[in-house]
């Protein structure tokens, strides 16, 4: 197929404009017309790029669509009129071109998760896993369910996340330009003053004069060589798995921030794969899927240690201890889940237990940040106001005598 570059009006007669695929422009204005849009105009922009389409979708997109498709479907209503239902609410014009070749692909003889396939940048492995285990199963309502309530999990981990670290991220921003307007302006106005004096100088004032040369004559070097480093250790990453490799693990061992990285990450895989075996997708098959979706390196890594000796025969407990993955506790739970044929309940206890502590860990944090950040600005003004009025202090006292 082709994608073209089109525009549309709708029933109230506002223009929509945006790209689809279609075979030619007979074949545009026919998807448009389901579409309930009126042609105008196109032309062909490139030769499609499923992977491009959708890449803008955000999880709350994917939340709707995973709640509607529940509702319907619970509702007995056949799924391609589910589909054009959503497709014809939908907000969002490139969902709304995503679904609507979803749609075609269905028509023209292909199950849902075959449809999704060709969108991995809006559906990732597990979804389309878990939807097509529900469709052999028969189970797709409930699929949908447990999607949705996953997706608003994953939502408000992220936006956990996002709390911990914007607040770090603003005081630090406004503690460096604050050091740096400090060091490279107001403590080189005052250099001269201090000289003048020919006074012996304290340590801590002879120190804070070198440290601002150092920021006067290499400022540039000291505000682009971090942006140089995280670049370079970013594009070594994305194409060396051994530097990925070595980063990933190096994530998890950061002070305060290591430990909830990979509790969010075990909490994530958890809940995954409670949601694919409980589809009835095999122990196997949902760790080589799990090691896609844990976005760490070292983790996936120890997710294949686990599978590998599953697979030799060990258990499901004893496998994840030998990975080197979960704590005692945790891996006791695993092993009673297993042992009582209560695997998904104890998996859900897991990501449960692990979200839990991540949420109090971060609310710990939060409340400690504050201080500590008020404390590091109070001590870099202290030394600058100490090391430069210090000397003046005693010159003044000298005079007085």
């Amino acid at each position: 197929m082709t994608q073209f570059q089109y525009k549309a009006m709708d029933s109230a007669g506002r223009i929509n404009a945006g790209t689809m695929d279609a075979a030619n422009v007979a074949d545009l204005e026919l998807r448009l017309n389901r579409m309930g849009l009126d042609f105008i105009r196109g032309r062909e922009v490139r030769k499609r790029t499923p992977q491009l389409t959708g890449a803008r979708i955000r999880r709350r997109d994917l939340i709707a669509f995973c709640f509607h498709l529940e509702q319907l479907t619970a509702a007995g209503v056949p799924l391609i009129e589910g589909l054009t239902d959503l497709r014809d609410t939908m907000e969002h014009p490139r969902f709304r071109e995503v679904l609507a070749s979803i749609i075609e692909a269905i028509e023209g003889g292909a199950t849902l998760s075959m449809a999704m396939e060709a969108f991995p940048r809006v559906f990732d492995s597990v979804t389309i896993s878990l939807i097509r285990a529900g469709e052999q199963s028969g189970r797709l309502t409930e699929v949908f369910q447990n999607l949705t309530e996953s997706l608003k999990w994953q939502d408000e981990q992220i936006a956990q996340t996002i709390r911990l670290l914007i607040y770090p991220a603003l005081v630090g921003a406004l503690v460096t330009g604050l050091v740096f307007f400090l060091m490279t302006y107001l403590v080189p106005k005052l250099v001269t003053f201090i000289n003048v004096m020919d006074e012996q100088l304290p340590l801590h004032t002879k120190a804070l004069l070198q440290v601002s040369a150092v920021f006067v004559q290499y400022w540039h070097v000291l505000l682009t060589a971090p942006l140089l480093l995280v670049a370079v250790a970013w594009y070594a990453a994305r194409v060396n798995p051994s530097v990925r490799y070595m980063v990933d693990a190096h994530k998890l061992r950061i002070w305060l921030l290591g430990p909830l990285l990979k509790k969010t990450i075990l909490a994530r895989f958890a809940n995954y794969f409670a949601l694919l075996y409980a589809s009835g997708i095999s122990v196997l098959e949902c760790l080589r899927i799990s090691q896609s979706i844990v976005g760490n390196q070292a983790v996936s890594e120890a997710l294949r240690r686990a599978g590998q000796q599953i697979a030799d025969g060990s258990s499901i407990g004893d496998s994840f201890e030998y990975a080197g993955l979960f704590p005692p506790l945790v891996l006791r739970m695993l092993r009673v889940g297993e042992n009582t044929g209560a695997l998904e309940a104890a998996l859900l206890n897991v990501s449960y237990f692990y979200s839990r502590d991540v949420k109090e860990s971060v609310e710990r944090l939060q409340a400690l940040l504050g201080p500590v950040m008020t404390l590091l600005l109070a001590v870099v003004l202290g030394w600058i106001l100490f090391s430069v009025l210090g000397p003046i202090y005693d010159l003044i006292a000298t005079i007085r005598l």
